[in-house]
């Protein structure tokens, strides 16, 4: 399934969207390429969430944690990784398994650690405004 974004306007329906049709999964996959949006969209997904604190890009930190009334949000971005191991060693099971929204950006990373029922969330470049987002 699919759905169309024409503008950064339209992000707060996308990510609307993304909920309402991913059922129970908890954790997310986001596959991009580099400037394509990925972390706008999770803020705009946070947004939607209703977390109350500011979002950013976890670059550095690897992971970031909200609040939310739903509980907990963790947003990763694994790009600074060099290995698996320094997954194991941040601990991830604890936050992928934790029943809490997980995002993760850059998941090539850690390819054999994502969670066999995690929703794929792929975004398509079409140009400097638009894109096209689908969920697996």
């Amino acid at each position: 399934m699919e759905f169309k974004v024409a503008n950064p306007e339209a992000l707060p329906d996308a990510a609307k969207w993304l909920i309402d049709n991913a059922g129970d999964k908890r954790v997310f996959v986001f596959q991009a390429p580099m400037g394509a949006g990925k972390t706008t969209f999770i803020k705009e997904i946070c947004d939607f969430l209703n977390v109350e604190d500011s979002t950013s890009s976890p670059t550095f930190s690897i992971v970031n944690e909200y609040s939310s009334a739903q509980g907990p949000i963790y947003h990763f971005d694994f790009y600074r990784l060099k290995n698996e191991q320094e997954a194991f060693d941040l601990g991830y099971e604890e936050y992928f398994y934790s029943d809490n929204y997980c995002f993760i950006e850059w998941p090539e990373k850690i390819p054999n650690l994502i969670p066999e029922d995690a929703a794929i969330v792929q975004i398509e470049v079409a140009d400097d405004q638009s894109r096209t987002i689908k969920l697996k």
